[in-house]
């Protein structure tokens, strides 16, 4: 009734026609001169307040569930758009969700904590300003508590019959594994209802032996008594309830099968053999996906160059002289791009079905964070002078470190650059990073003696420093040929780092 009310054009015009057409309607209610029609509407009990639903979005390309970090408005606060409302957990990054309405904040669908929600899922619902937001009206297909409580149970009688009670299912005791049978050693065990735990296995791994069950056997028949012993009862026609496929499978023994290798008892000095599931972030599940797929769909081809890093060493002195600091790794950087510049062919990615030859340089840079590796985007490196990526550089590495940064500063990338200098690995190969064809791995300098000639042509000994770079190339657009001359002009970039300058 009351939503055809509502789509009436005025109350006065519905009155007429409800006491026209049906005039048994009004029996017995009685409608307010002024604003009754109103108030009739604003009744919880009749009907709530309409909310506005705020949907899980799609915050990364990849991104397919994502967890609710932290709630940033609370039930009855105010929104505007472009407010704040959570912290979500993509597959790449901690992003902050937006509002894109105004209005209160009326209901909290997913609470704080909630893992792998799915996209398009209901997470809290809006109203406008003015109306009541603790009469929100839940939609049926909200994630309100109490719609997800578990069905009851569905009793059907069964015939009159003889029935068989099997033992009940032990229930574990703190600090006690369960143990592990062999097929006869179960069937013994069931069979005359004995408690496994009372003899140590003799058996590989812990096995609990068709021996042990009979050596325990005839303990029992010596006078000890047994805890569980299968019962076999009188029919009864009494409901019963039907078990479930999982259910049935585990009253069917008194003694589960356990894991194997079983699972550390918390508090419990660890077993041979146990171990601690560790759950997987959304992040790192996707590292795996990407890099799984990664590994088993591009072919890597792989080219390795050894580079004096001498003139980049000193060049860093004279601009410490100016108060300007940069590292060896934004000369990299610089130099990447250069050389993309001078071969656009390199500047490509493959999408499966065709190559694409992007016209901008776009610079993925790995960072290692807590919850995995991550890689902030340098656009448009090689316009940038070295100081301009030194602070570019230093900021996405600590939004990605604090998880704050954006989707746009880490999609896409037409090529990406892993140092692991810092940590003192000489040189590794990196995975490419798909769409993309092609990722450098960039070693550790290192000290090394070489043999130049003086200026009157006498040979001696001296010092310099080395730093090898792995070039990893999809081998469907960058050929073994391509690549090698791409490694050889990076090689002279950064050898020659006054040549940066000119491009």
């Amino acid at each position: 009734m009351a939503a055809s009310l509502r789509l009436s054009c005025g109350g006065r015009g519905v009155a007429r026609l409800l006491l026209r057409g049906r005039p048994a309607l009004g029996t017995g209610v009685s409608f307010p001169a002024r604003g009754g029609w109103g108030r009739l509407h604003e009744t919880g009990g009749l009907r709530g307040t309409p909310g506005i639903k705020v949907l899980m979005p799609a915050l990364s390309p990849t991104m397919e569930e994502g967890n609710i970090v932290k709630w940033l408005k609370k039930e009855g606060e105010t929104v505007t758009a472009g407010d704040a409302l959570c912290e979500i957990e993509t597959d790449k990054a901690v992003v902050t969700m937006e509002s894109s309405d105004d209005g209160v904040l009326a209901k909290i669908l997913v609470e704080e904590g909630s893992k792998n929600v799915r996209l398009g899922s209901l997470i809290c619902l809006l109203v406008e300003e003015g109306q009541d937001w603790k009469q929100v009206e839940i939609p049926a297909d909200g994630s309100d508590p109490s719609s997800l409580a578990p069905p009851a149970p569905v009793l059907t009688s069964t015939p009159a019959g003889p029935s068989v009670l099997f033992p009940p299912k032990l229930d574990r005791e703190p600090g006690k594994l369960l143990v592990r049978l062999s097929p006869a050693a179960r069937n013994i065990v069931e069979t005359h209802g004995l408690d496994p735990s009372n003899i140590t296995p003799s058996g590989p791994r812990g096995i609990f032996t068709k021996e042990d069950a009979l050596k325990l056997l005839q303990e029992k028949h010596k006078g000890k008594p047994s805890e569980l012993k299968p019962v076999v009862s009188p029919a009864l026609p009494q409901p019963t309830a039907v078990p479930s496929a999982s259910q049935a499978t585990a009253v069917t023994s008194a003694y589960p099968r356990p894991a194997v290798p079983l699972v550390s008892t918390p508090g419990q000095p660890a077993a041979p053999g146990t171990f601690t599931e560790i759950p997987a972030s959304n992040i790192r599940r996707v590292i795996a996906k990407r890099l799984t797929e990664s590994k088993t769909t591009i072919p890597h081809a792989y080219a390795v160059a050894d580079c004096d890093i001498d003139a980049i060493l000193r060049l860093r002195k004279e601009l410490a002289k100016d108060d300007i600091k940069v590292s060896v790794n934004d000369f990299i950087i610089k130099a990447t791009a250069v050389t993309l510049k001078q071969m656009p062919d390199v500047n490509v990615t493959w999408d499966g079905e065709v190559c694409r030859q992007l016209h901008s340089i776009d610079i993925s840079i790995a960072v290692a964070t807590d919850r995995g590796l991550i890689t902030p985007i340098i656009k448009d490196a090689a316009a940038k002078g070295i100081k301009e990526i030194a602070a570019s550089a230093k900021a996405l590495a600590k939004k990605a470190r604090d998880g704050k940064l954006l989707p746009e500063e880490y999609q896409g990338g037409s090529f990406s650059i892993s140092n692991l200098g810092m940590f003192g690995v000489n040189d590794f190969t990196a995975v490419i990073n798909p769409p993309q064809a092609c990722i450098l791995a960039v070693g550790r300098a290192r000290a090394e003696l070489k043999i130049v000639e003086d200026e009157e042509g006498n040979e001696k000994l001296k010092q310099h420093q080395l730093m090898t770079v792995t070039l990893s190339s999809d081998g469907r657009v960058v050929d073994d040929g391509l690549a090698s001359k791409f490694l050889e002009t990076l090689k002279a970039n950064i050898e020659n780092p006054m040549r940066l300058a000119l491009c």
